[in-house]
């Protein structure tokens, strides 16, 4: 009988929930339950053996140091495909993005990611650890923001191993409430600076004074008697002068000055829930619950509104900056009106509406991630469905897909849609390549749960590759966002470590 078992056991790893209902469909058959039930025998021996295994097995997934294991395949190895699709050929955007003087070197959409030829998947297994925000510093070590149910941390990851070289846990919440804790980014100097759940500010080194990798002691900025109890801090940027902005959940706008430490409030009054976006002429862009607002800061660095307008229904995404940021440059953001979502577009320096793009389809779009910029618009992917890690269990998905918007000279242009499933995690974009890389999953007859790092060609929407990156509830990512990394990288965190993409070498 312990063959059958085992028959069982491989037959599910290879394909998954199906293979449990048909077995269960099979006992409902008289004649072969009463032949089962007849063998059904397993001796102290072989429990005490099984037993063992398994404690055992569970002893060195937990034993073992963070990121020497892959994340843990969930059963279906054999359902899906591995890899479809055809290796990509470089089409480059052509366009300037300017380099922020105050933020880590290079702009992420200049890194050139993988073309999918034979593309190779690691992964690191961190636990039940969620790595939400990643950033690469010019060491090319990787930065990533962690959060587990009991607080977060920041860990700094080795490129090639993918194990971390460093932890640093930060404070929690002492009030209980919940808020996001995604708010992070590196500066010029390599430091990491990331809002913590007490309402402060640290600015941590990632590297020692000899240059080499390694979390050192931080920089401390306490907003707390700023922010009151029950708020937290949402998001954190610096402006083209090196000052420090923050916005919190309830919309209380400050800046840090950078040589004093001196903080300035202004309260807008509304609710905040995402990023902000800052540009060369000092706009700093926030968008509320009602309205996008520009600010600038004031002499003494208190923020100034600069314009406010207010958009129908509700925003998805945060603001993301298309063009240039004199005359003719926009804003993008996302709203939902008439039960319809759409992009808009508003001017930078007046703030008035250029134009409104309806994607997808009525009562079947939704967005919670963040635009990705091309040369002339945006590209926005649809997270309606999604709900939870869970609303995606077995063989189900939310609603496609992604959609390009770009901005014209006589309005919105829709340029294409594509059926591409990326339940929460956006899609990012590759310049260099001409590739949107998002976090995909296909839906399974099977019940299986296989999700993909795919590829988009940005000028036609079309799908050019996709491999599969792991299988079950720990290969989603929960909204985390693609990061494209050194060498032609792709990483991502998921639920339970992180996952890296990249062409045969």
């Amino acid at each position: 009988m312990v063959w059958l078992v085992g028959v069982l056991l491989l037959l599910w790893m290879a394909w998954g929930p199906v293979v449990l209902v048909a077995a269960a469909a099979t006992l409902c058959v008289p004649r072969v339950r009463w032949w089962v039930q007849d063998r059904t025998f397993l001796d102290r021996r072989t429990t005490a053996w099984v037993t063992g295994a398994v404690v055992v097995l569970g002893g060195v997934v937990v034993a073992v140091p963070d990121g020497r294991l892959p994340v843990p395949p969930a059963p279906g190895a054999w359902a899906g495909p591995s890899y479809v699709g055809r290796p990509a050929m470089p089409r480059p955007v052509v366009a300037e993005t300017p380099s922020h003087p105050h933020r880590a070197a290079g702009s992420p959409l200049q890194r050139p990611g993988p073309l999918g030829l034979q593309p190779e998947v690691e992964t690191a297994w961190l636990g039940l650890e969620r790595c939400g925000r990643l950033e690469v510093a010019s060491t090319d070590a990787l930065v990533a923001l962690c959060s587990t149910r009991s607080g977060s941390n920041l860990r700094l990851v080795d490129p090639e191993t993918l194990r971390p070289t460093g932890t640093r846990e930060l404070p929690a919440r002492s009030d209980g409430s919940a808020c996001g804790e995604d708010a992070f980014y590196l500066d010029a100097a390599d430091r990491a600076v990331v809002a913590t759940a007490d309402r402060r500010v640290l600015a941590v080194p990632t590297r020692t004074e000899e240059g080499e990798p390694g979390l050192g002691k931080p920089t401390t900025w306490d907003l707390r008697p700023y922010v009151p109890d029950r708020d937290c801090l949402v998001a954190l940027a610096p402006d083209w002068s090196g000052r420090l902005w923050w916005v919190s959940r309830r919309g209380l706008v400050g800046t840090i000055a950078a040589d004093t430490g001196q903080v300035a409030v202004t309260d807008l009054g509304e609710e905040v829930r995402r990023d902000i976006a800052v540009d060369e002429a000092g706009g700093v862009y926030v968008v509320t619950d009602a309205a996008l607002h520009r600010l600038a800061a004031g002499p003494d660095g208190t923020p100034q509104p600069v314009w406010r307008t207010a958009y129908d229904g509700s925003s998805g995404s945060a603001p993301v900056p298309v063009g240039a940021a004199g005359p003719g440059g926009a804003v993008a953001i996302t709203d939902t009106a008439e039960d319809r979502l759409g992009v808009l577009f508003l001017a930078r320096d007046d703030g008035r509406t250029l134009c409104r793009q309806p994607v997808f389809e009525e009562g079947d779009g939704a967005t919670d991630s963040t635009l990705a910029p091309l040369a002339s618009g945006v590209v926005v992917a649809n997270n309606h469905g999604w709900s939870s890690p869970r609303s995606t269990l077995l063989g189900f998905t939310g609603s496609p897909g992604l959609a390009r918007v770009d901005l014209a000279a006589d309005g919105c242009a829709l340029r294409w849609t594509s059926d591409a499933v990326s339940p929460s995690s956006g899609a990012t974009a590759s310049w260099p390549t001409g590739l949107l890389y998002a976090w995909t999953k296909r839906p399974s007859l099977a019940g299986v749960s296989a999700w993909y790092l795919t590829a988009v060609d940005a000028e036609s929407g079309r799908s050019m590759w996709s491999v599969r990156t792991g299988t079950g509830l720990l290969a989603g990512s929960n909204g985390s966002e693609v990061l494209v990394g050194p060498e032609g990288s792709a990483w991502l965190g998921t639920m339970a470590g992180l996952v890296r993409v990249r062409d045969r070498r």
